[in-house]
């Protein structure tokens, strides 16, 4: 059962498509990681006795862990939206 006829055609448009739209799932996993961590890091520098330097170790790695799990999966992701595993 590989017929993917009803899926119709992967024509240049769809193609086009596929590519702004992965790179707006990108933009917005980026954007999601960096305000995120912002937060975090400003929280417990200012409103915890964490400090500077705790507040900025704390938000490296919650910055580190956010980009290997947000980040990296989707910026690997194939294309062509058909491909086994995706």
């Amino acid at each position: 059962m590989e017929d993917r006829g009803h899926f119709g055609e992967q024509t240049t448009d769809v193609v086009a498509h596929e590519r702004t739209y992965h790179a707006f799932s990108v933009l917005v996993r980026w954007s999601m990681l960096l305000i995120g961590d912002a937060i975090l890091w400003l929280t417990l520098w200012f409103a915890s006795p964490a400090g500077f330097w705790g507040a900025t170790i704390a938000g490296g790695a919650a910055f580190l862990l956010g980009y290997v799990f947000l980040v990296r999966h989707e910026e690997k992701q194939p294309l062509d939206v058909w491909i086994e595993g995706r």
